[in-house]
């Protein structure tokens, strides 16, 4: 019988793909941003969130909301106004964060299975009010990105000259922040507080080997992560292996061949020009830089 047969899988199949298309997204500016660690510093501190709620009583997706939005910006002040390198900041809101769950949790005495589908997704487990409410989420968050997108990119690359030209870049940077928790929190149903990262993370990196323009990188991102959600619910329907997991692997997969076929290897520039039979272009050199090509904010 097939997968889409059953609802619980229509509605992770749904659910996954919105997620999906908004990790993509936030991808791309969390790479070029260098905010991978914030994505996995943030996504850890929902531990903390998750805690306040099931020891208050409260719905822990909303809590871990709340405090996910605080821990963001308190990355983006303390940075900032204590004149700290962010990644000092998400080290020691992460180690905060992380002990603040453990002693609730211990405190409430409530490790539990709930607590695990929390640390490891439970998609499977979605119902269509946790399909609506990640929709809703999903449009806010990607309408932040399109409206703000020549600002973000821009903030992305040089934010002495965004703070010079009149954008509101503290705005921008703290919308940003605040838009990456909400996508972590609603990304907790898909794979976990312990996976999300690698949602945001992977896709961008993906879209960086394979392309040299911030669109390409984009479509590319977008592309990856559809297709790993749809494979990873589809190998773990027909094995009977965790979602989350599968749908990770099948990311790392994916960037593991990006990178080998990636035309900043000098091995594909070699085979590309063999190929072509012009040996009179310029050699195909390594660029570990951003491959932003010809584009540019407008």
């Amino acid at each position: 019988m097939s997968m889409l047969a059953y609802g619980f899988a229509q509605r992770a199949l749904v659910g996954g793909l919105l997620i999906a298309a908004t990790c993509s997204i936030m991808s791309f500016f969390i790479i070029v941003r260098r905010l991978a660690f914030a994505g996995v510093g943030v996504s850890h501190a929902a531990f903390g969130g998750v805690a306040i709620g099931v020891a208050a009583g409260v719905n822990p997706i909303l809590t871990a909301g709340g405090f996910c939005v605080l821990v963001a910006g308190g990355i983006g002040w303390f940075s900032r106004k204590g004149r700290l390198h962010e990644d000092t900041v998400i080290g020691i809101l992460f180690a905060a964060s992380m002990a603040l769950g453990v002693l609730l949790m211990s405190f409430a005495d409530a490790y539990n299975q709930d607590l695990l589908s929390y640390l490891f997704g439970s998609i499977l487990a979605m119902s269509w009010t946790d399909v609506v409410v990640i929709a809703v989420l999903t449009v806010l968050s990607i309408g932040f990105l399109v409206l703000f997108f020549k600002e973000l990119l821009f903030l992305s690359f040089d934010e002495e000259t965004a703070t010079a030209s009149g954008i509101p870049v503290r705005f921008v940077y703290y919308g940003l922040l605040v838009t990456m928790a909400l996508t972590i929190v609603v990304s907790i149903k898909l794979v976990g507080i312990v996976l999300v990262s690698a949602l945001l993370v992977i896709p961008g990196a993906i879209g960086l080997q394979l392309c040299r323009n911030y669109r390409g990188v984009l479509v590319t991102a977008l592309i990856a992560s559809l297709a790993s959600v749809a494979a990873g619910l589809y190998l773990s329907f027909h094995f009977d292996v965790a979602s989350g997991a599968t749908m990770v692997m099948v990311q790392f997969v994916l960037f593991v061949l990006s990178f080998a076929l990636s035309p900043r290897r000098t091995y594909m520039s070699r085979l590309r020009r063999g190929a072509a039979e012009e040996p009179g272009e310029g050699a195909g050199q390594r660029d570990d830089r951003l491959p932003m090509g010809t584009d540019t904010v407008r």
